[in-house]
């Protein structure tokens, strides 16, 4: 609020004087550009001692011709604004009452003679009680008390002049309604969360809003909207502790200014449609079974190398063979079979069987 000896120096600087009392003024000097437009430019002058708080000067401006010669430039604007900020502190100053009248006084008289009159009756209504994790709000006469929140423990309150309202301060927590949101490569989800917050400045959280349970709830619903709106289908599903973090932070930062601090917020659930959900189904059946086809064909690969291996070792020594048949007598008969096929050589039915006619004249 500006004082008369401060409006008398607005006046004359407005009016162009130099009186050496003056501690703000403003510097106007008109020039013409290289592009031959005439310029006008305001700059400050401020001494010493000055105590007026005044709105920044306007900048450098350039106009035309004609704008300079009717007087549109940005040193007549300033003086409007000027002349608004003067009338705005005038007003101001008005219509400050500067505190309570006669008539809280008298009530307020009037209210402690009522509690000396009826005491100890008065005790009933006056002491008041919150728990450990309550604070009490205290109006007088619709007024906010100094002093903060009073609690815990006992406090007093004047029954006929004083409300109050209790805080819980403890953290709570609740769930965000699914929300219907469109990601950014155009697929619909439904996503709920989980919100935890607690009050952090009872006598903000009771003045500067009305309801800050309901205000957070909203918020929070539509937070979630907003920041899963820019976020792909495949990020929702694999980032959900970034973006509960992003979300922290964002209902953090604007709650603050009601007293309310958001400790964590955390991605319930997110629901897909049914027929996104068995064409992703398909699409891993299908990744799972081609990569099982590929694993099978290399195992094959892998098996016909080795046996190829095993017959150039068994050629070089014809006893190995043998050796091998009997080795898969042993396994066979390990396994308790009534049936046991027993593979005999051909060289060995050699010596038996008789040489035809042509063997003959062979040998």
């Amino acid at each position: 609020m500006a004082t008369k000896q401060e409006m008398a120096e607005l006046d004359q600087m407005e009016t162009g004087s130099n009186h050496p009392s003056l501690a703000v003024g403003y510097n106007i000097n008109r020039g013409t550009s290289k592009m031959g437009l005439h310029t006008v430019e305001v700059s400050s002058i401020i001494r010493p001692g000055s105590l007026i708080p005044l709105p920044p000067p306007p900048t450098t401006g350039t106009a035309t011709a004609a704008d300079v010669e009717k007087g549109a430039t940005s040193a007549d604007q300033w003086g409007k604004n000027m002349q608004r900020w003067r009338n705005d502190n005038i007003d101001i100053g008005k219509a400050d009452p500067g505190g309570p009248g006669i008539c809280a006084f008298i009530l307020t008289l009037f209210s402690f003679l009522l509690i000396l009159a009826t005491f100890p009756l008065s005790l009933c209504f006056s002491v008041k009680v919150v728990q450990e994790y309550e604070r009490a709000v205290i109006f007088r006469l619709g007024r906010l008390l100094k002093g903060g929140a009073r609690g815990p423990g006992i406090f007093f309150i004047v029954p006929c002049i004083d409300t109050y309202r209790k805080v819980d301060l403890r953290t709570v927590s609740f769930d965000v309604p699914p929300q219907e949101i469109l990601s950014r490569d155009s697929v619909t989800v439904a996503v709920d969360a989980v919100v935890y917050y607690r009050v952090q400045n009872p006598t903000i959280a009771v003045s500067n809003v009305e309801n800050f349970s309901h205000s957070t709830r909203l918020l929070a619903a539509t937070t979630l909207r907003n920041v899963l709106g820019t976020k792909n289908l495949a990020e929702i599903l694999s980032e959900r502790e970034t973006i509960s973090h992003t979300m922290q932070s964002s209902l953090d930062e604007a709650t603050d200014p009601w007293g309310v601090k958001v400790e964590r917020v955390e991605i319930k659930d997110v629901r897909l449609p049914v027929q996104l959900q068995r064409a992703m189904a398909a699409e891993a059946e299908a990744a799972r079974e081609a990569r099982a086809k590929v694993i099978a064909a290399e195992g094959e690969q892998k098996a016909s190398r080795a046996l190829r291996d095993a017959a150039e070792v068994i050629a070089e020594s014809p006893a190995a063979l043998q050796l091998r048949y009997l080795q898969t007598l042993n396994t066979i008969s390990a396994e308790k079979n009534s049936t046991i096929i027993f593979p005999l050589p051909i060289d060995i039915l050699k010596h038996f069987i008789k040489p035809s006619k042509v063997d003959k004249y062979d040998l």
